[in-house]
């Protein structure tokens, strides 16, 4: 045993390594963030991508120097309400807020499910799209928003537990899914590849290696897929087809429409290909709406 290792006052390093995670979590976020999507005109060129530290700064309400001093991996103490205010900044989804609090070694004052990329402006967007499902996607394929129609295409996604809540997932290991996808192995074959793809952004993030490995834990198909190694980039537009339990086969076209620069987030919408998908799309919604 080291002498460090004995005396009382010796620094503790895990709080360091910490403090160096936290400061490399937070560049990384700031620097996806285009100016624009927090109100902020774009400006001429920039140095670095994303925010500047000034900029989050005053977005959040706290002090340059401060802000500077926690992406410097100081020892600083940081509140829950200032931690708050940056994962807002930041835009986070729920899996990103609840590593900013770890990181930060503070309990989340309000650990809801909203994430702060989904505006009451897109919230509405997605009400009034309907009859047509749409869904917001991030590059997990977590499903961060959605319409009733969205909710309903295979079973009740409000009954899902918010963790579940994953294209990949749900299609891997839910029965009602894998019987719901009519081309389901075209499906998740070109998903797993474009996971991977997408990922080579995110190996270290905890968020994007909780979510492999739990799939690769949960299904041996997904563990198969992996293991071949396939990349493909995300696609503009394409065909999908669903066998609803309630109304039938249903035909679509879906298409992307990004909703930030790096083609993570995206709104996803559904529209029927032919007059008899468009016609049980409508029985659907009525018997959605009510109730």
């Amino acid at each position: 045993m080291s002498s460090a290792a004995l005396r009382p006052d010796a620094p503790d390093r895990s709080d360091e390594v910490r403090r160096r995670e936290l400061a490399s979590f937070l560049r990384s976020r700031r620097e996806r963030i285009a100016p624009e999507q927090v109100g902020l005109p774009a400006g001429g060129r920039r140095r670095t991508p994303g925010l500047r530290r000034e900029e989050v700064a005053l977005l959040s309400s706290v002090g340059v120097t401060w802000y500077t001093w926690l992406e410097q991996a100081r020892d600083i103490q940081v509140s829950v309400q200032v931690l708050d205010a940056i994962a807002r900044t930041l835009l986070l989804d729920p899996n990103e807020r609840s590593h900013l609090f770890v990181l930060a070694g503070a309990g989340d004052p309000s650990p809801g499910r909203e994430c702060a990329s989904i505006t009451p402006a897109l919230r509405e967007m997605l009400d009034r799209l309907e009859p047509l499902p749409a869904c917001v996607l991030n590059g997990r394929y977590d499903v961060l928003a959605y319409n009733r129609l969205y909710g309903h295409l295979v079973d009740d996604l409000d009954a899902k537990p918010f963790e579940d809540r994953n294209c990949m997932w749900l299609a891997f290991t839910s029965p009602e899914w894998q019987q719901a996808l009519v081309d389901r192995e075209a499906a998740l074959s070109s998903m797993v590849a474009r996971f991977r793809a997408s990922m080579a952004d995110h190996v270290a993030e905890p968020a994007w290696k909780s979510l492999l490995n739990r799939l690769r834990a949960a299904s041996p198909e997904f563990e198969a897929a992996w293991q071949r190694h396939e990349v493909a980039q995300p696609s503009r537009n394409g065909s999908k087809r669903y066998l609803n339990r309630r109304v039938g086969l249903l035909n679509f076209d879906f298409t992307y429409l990004w909703l930030h620069p790096r083609l993570g987030t995206r709104l996803v919408t559904y529209t029927p290909l032919d007059e008899p998908t468009r016609e049980r799309l409508d029985r659907l919604h009525a018997l959605v709406t009510a109730g």
